[in-house]
Parts: C-alpha cells; structure tokens; sequence
C-alpha cells in the first residue's frame, strides 16, 4: 500500500502517504490496523450485528500514550475519529464508515482500594472486569444488567443497574476521571478539579473527550445477595402489573425489581412445556441481608400463580452475568425507548398489547424501575437528564436474519408511538438506536445548553462527533446536533 484513503472530518476523503502512515504508526506501541491486516474482521466487529461498517484505520491503544498520539494524528489531519470502548452500543457508534477508530479495549486493567473502598478502572473494562475484582473484596458500585457491556459507554451516558435504587446511578458514583481532550491534552476531572467538565462527562457521553481512567466508589454488596426470576403467564400480565406499579412504589430500596414481557427461554427450572409460551418476568435483586429481602420479596411471589421461581441467595457476579446468554454478540438488535413517571393502566394495557404480537423469539419488552437514591440526586447536577423516570421502558428487538429487518424495526416503532403519549418525553441517551439523533436534544432537557456551551470550550471543532452529538455553542446560544453519519 502506498497510500491510505481516509474520510476527513468534514466529510470527504483525504490521502495519506504511506511514509505519514508509518511515521505515525510507528510512535504507537498498540497495533495500527487497516484492510486487508489479519485482524481486521475482528476489529471491526461489534456487539449489534447490524453495524456493518468499515473504518480507514483501527488503532488498539495500550495506554494514554497511545490515545494522545492518535487525538493529535486525526486532529492535524481533519480525519473522522470513533473511540470503541466495549462495543455495546446499540447505535454502533464505536466505528465509523473509512474513518479512524481508536479502540480502548485492551485497556481492561481494575484496580480496587478496599480501605478506601475505591476501584481505577480502565476504559475498555466490561462490568465482569469490574464485578470480578470488586467482589474479591465484597464491594461493588452499581453498573448495568450485562457483564459484557463496556464500562466507558454505560458511565458516560449515565448508567443503571440493579444497585441504583440504593446507590444511584453509575455517574453518582464517579469520584474522578482521567481525560484527553481534542487540544491532545490530559485532563484530570473532579468535583474539585474542572468541575464543569467533570459534570458534562457524566451524563453527556463521548462528547468531550477520551477518557482513560474511571475512579468509582465502591459499596459493601454481597459476595452473595438474593435474586432470582418469578415467570408468569403473560395472560396473568394485566393484574400483575398493577400489582407490581403499587408495589414498587412501596417498595424498600435495597429491593429492585423489573418487568420483562418475553417469550420464555429454555432456562433448566422451567417447565419444557413453557419454553417459548408467553411470559411475564419478574426479575429482581435485594442489595441487602437476604433474610430481610425473603420478607420484601415474599408479596411478589403471590402476585398471581406463577409458572416456576428461581428466587435464592447467590453470587452477585452470577446474577449480574445471568442475562449474558440472552445478549450474545452476533444477533441484529434495534432498541426504542421512553421514560415514565408512573405507569398508567393505559401504558400496562399498551405494553400487553404489544407483548402478544413478537416479531421474534427474541425480542422482549422491559420495564425498569428506579427512583431511590437516583431520584434524590438533583436535575442539574451532572449532565444526566431524567432523574424524574420512575420507570424506564426499552423496546428490545433482536432477530437473526436480515430478511426481518424491516418487520422488527416496524414493531419497535409502533410500540414506542403507542406509548409516547404517556411518557415525559424524555430518554436514556444509551438507549438511543442510530436513527434517533433528533431525540439528543430531548434526553438532555434542560441541560442541553449548558453541555453545548461546555462543548464549544473543550472541542469547538466537534472532533468527538461520532457519538449521540452535542454540538458546540455558537455565540453561547446551544444548537441542534449536527447529523453526522458514523
């Protein structure tokens, strides 16, 4: 190869010569990645398997280093940059079509201080990374539902699991974070140290720079906690879950329980003659003595006649990985989501509705429920919007075959506008597909201007694009996201 075609930032194409790619490639220790290299395919492979894309130029960093060189490369050479963490984002905007990808996903190092109850994490770390060093200790800091969603991206946008009712959110537990800005300089970000960038980064995504290094505050949370899964029949579902509305309102905040409408999966403790049938899911976890969770769970468990119950005392890092194989790599995925206060009878009646008609085995409907200590946490006080959603709704479509896109996409939709009436309008910016950035500007609310003005210090170019997109302020007025494509 004498020279390498690259798309540019401003959206054509430019050439660099062989002699400016090696001089570039050879001040990386990581691997400088192109078509046709043996580890290409692999590179450019991601979580959702509907993102089909193919970048100029994949760099796999092996530390900071690494990161500043190729933010100053794309920088000086105006070239269109993707940064891939896990590579879970539903709107695969961790690659982008003949661009540069810098890939964090070696950097997977956890680092825990049980004395201070603390834990460094890397930016390519998954929540197993996570889970695993943490528990060693019996610490955790709440995360999300999927032990291989990467850590960078669920932080960034926010982030919820199963410990936010008691903890918060992800974010709300995000002490400080190492940071390269599009200047190429590295930033350490605190509430003490720049804290108007420190609060953008916590809410408002990859708009504001790569970072490097994450420091949590870490819990006591098990080794051990009482979780577990109660299926009932989905024609139960209308009495349920309104039981379930009236109970989680009630409920202690050591207790998180979701709803999941699905067709039920072949899992060991079900009957075989229900496998397949259509359920209703109670998923829960008690981050707290399991004897007092017996007791907060046991109303649940008579909510209706169950098919079969797996409620027991079990590893924390079990249950935080139990949904893994419901999430494999390598399926097509198209998510929809809104937020709620409260979940109406009209929402219930909607989401049953929906639930019946499943354009894939696949596909399920889920309703988180959060408030608690998320709740408590002020509007403004990171960048993160929506902190009024008791409920969070995602319409998860996921299938195999491509001869089915257009069903399933037309399925998600049409559950999401017969819900949207009833939600604040608001929406988790994680959840956002890639045919949604007219909803940017919706997950931030009230926070949008002040993100778009904290954007016009830090990137006034908009080097960091490839991502649900704030652009920088003009003049100190906020302005609609640029359409970009990844």
């Amino acid at each position: 190869m004498t020279e390498l075609r690259i798309r540019s930032l401003n959206g054509g194409e430019t050439t660099l010569s062989r002699d400016a790619l090696d001089a570039f490639a050879g001040g990386v220790r990581g691997m400088v990645i192109t078509d046709g290299s043996p580890e290409y395919e692999s590179s450019r492979s991601i979580w959702n398997a509907m993102i089909d894309k193919r970048p100029a130029l994949i760099v796999r960093a092996t530390g900071p280093a690494d990161v500043l060189r190729t933010v100053n490369f794309v920088r000086e050479q105006q070239l269109l940059l993707a940064v891939r963490g896990g590579g879970h984002n539903i709107a695969g905007k961790a690659l982008c079509d003949g661009g540069v990808v810098l890939d964090l996903s070696a950097l997977r190092d956890v680092r825990v201080d049980p004395r201070a109850r603390t834990a460094r994490v890397g930016p390519g770390a998954l929540l197993g990374d996570v889970d695993h060093e943490t528990q060693a200790f019996g610490l955790a800091t709440p995360l999300g539902i999927n032990s291989t969603t990467g850590v960078s991206g669920l932080t960034l946008g926010g982030g919820f699991g199963w410990l936010t009712r008691k903890y918060g959110m992800t974010i709300d537990n995000l002490l400080s974070a190492d940071l390269v800005t599009s200047d190429g300089s590295l930033h350490t970000v605190s509430d003490s140290s720049e804290p108007d960038l420190f609060w953008a980064i916590r809410g408002g995504g990859g708009n504001f720079g790569v970072v490097t290094s994450f420091e949590y505050r870490l819990h006591p949370v098990g080794p051990h906690v009482l979780a577990g899964l109660i299926f009932y029949p989905l024609a139960q579902a209308p009495q349920i879950l309104r039981r379930y509305r009236d109970f989680v309102a009630e409920m202690p905040e050591e207790l998180t329980v979701w709803a999941v409408l699905r067709k039920a999966p072949p899992l060991p403790f079900l009957p075989e003659s229900a496998h397949g049938t259509d359920v209703l899911i109670l998923a829960l976890l008690y981050a707290g003595d399991p004897a007092s969770g017996r007791r907060a769970v046991e109303p649940l468990q008579a909510f209706g006649t169950s098919i079969a119950e797996h409620v027991d005392v079990m590893p924390y890092t079990a249950f935080q990985a139990g949904f893994d194989p419901l999430l494999t790599p390598g399926a097509r995925n198209y998510w929809k989501s809104q937020d709620f206060t409260a979940l109406s009878d009209a929402v219930i009646d909607t989401v049953i509705e929906q639930a019946g008609r499943l354009p894939s085995e696949e596909c399920e409907l889920f309703i988180a429920s959060l408030g608690g200590a998320m709740g408590r946490v002020p509007e403004t006080a990171t960048a993160y919007a929506g902190r009024d959603a008791n409920f969070v709704m995602n319409v998860h479509t996921r299938w195999r075959e491509t001869a089915q896109d257009s069903k399933c996409r037309a399925w998600a939709r049409e559950c999401s506008e017969a819900v949207s009436p009833y939600a604040t309008g608001g929406v988790y910016v994680n959840f956002l597909s890639q045919d949604e950035t007219g909803r940017v500007h919706s997950a931030y609310g009230a926070n949008y201007e002040r993100l778009a003005a904290i954007k016009a210090r830090y990137d006034p170019a908009n080097l960091f694009r490839n991502n649900q997109n704030i652009a920088p302020a003009v003049s100190g007025q906020g302005r609609e996201p640029e359409k970009t494509e990844g």
